[in-house]
């Protein structure tokens, strides 16, 4: 039961921050370096600064539709946006009513990223992105694998939208050094590694997210 309970709130803690972002329907690449940068969730707070019409100026909160609401520009959907496409944005709106408005977009208050790492490890649950991590370095963070771990079969569930992931199947039974990135995968936030009891004989490359209990499940 406490293992079942543990896998209910793992997957809500994965699929909660996905649908500020589901408007970005691309796939990630599963790969072992990542430069994104941060982009906007429910929760954060934008302060909005412009050079020649300062009385427009307006510090607000990212809603949890994903709206941010200005009086220059009305409503605009920025969850999902980085601070630069979300000035982009801001612009493109205000020129409708300003002329070659100059504007800047400051990110005051933002929800900390953080993976989730499940399964035949010490410490299971929900942990704080502070810096770039990869699969097995997360895995140490939360206690190291039992004994009982399929260390060649971790799983990592990655969201692409509102109810699929994409799935990456990872041997890390023999990785020494975590400079071994041929076998490893840095993490971005959102994602969710799993580590087994048990041989996987099948796994496909995409699931939907409501699928993802019904897998872990009878693993845990």
């Amino acid at each position: 039961m406490k293992h079942r309970l543990f896998l209910a709130l793992a997957i809500s803690l994965l699929i909660l921050p996905i649908a500020a972002r589901a408007q970005d329907q691309r796939p990630p690449r599963l790969t072992t370096v990542s430069e994104d940068r941060y982009r906007l969730q429910p929760g954060d707070v934008l302060e909005v600064q412009f050079r020649y019409s300062p009385e427009f100026n307006q510090t607000v909160t990212v809603q949890p539709d994903g709206y941010i609401s200005l009086e220059i520009t009305g409503d605009l959907k920025v969850a999902g946006f980085t601070v630069e496409e979300t000035r982009a944005a801001v612009l493109r709106k205000a020129g409708e009513r300003l002329q070659d408005p100059v504007a800047a977009v400051l990110l005051k208050e933002f929800q900390r990223p953080y993976f989730v790492v499940a399964g035949e490890v010490a410490q299971p649950g929900k942990i704080e992105m502070r810096e770039r991590v990869t699969a097995i370095q997360a895995i140490m963070l939360a206690g190291g694998m039992k004994e009982t771990a399929k260390s060649s079969q971790v799983v990592v569930f990655r969201a692409i939208n509102s109810d699929t992931a994409e799935v990456k199947l990872l041997n890390l039974k023999n990785i020494r050094r975590t400079s071994d990135l041929e076998n490893d995968l840095t993490l971005r936030a959102g994602d969710m590694v799993f580590v087994p009891r048990d041989k996987i004989s099948k796994i496909e490359r995409f699931m939907k997210l409501a699928s993802v209990a019904a897998f872990m499940a009878p693993r845990l």
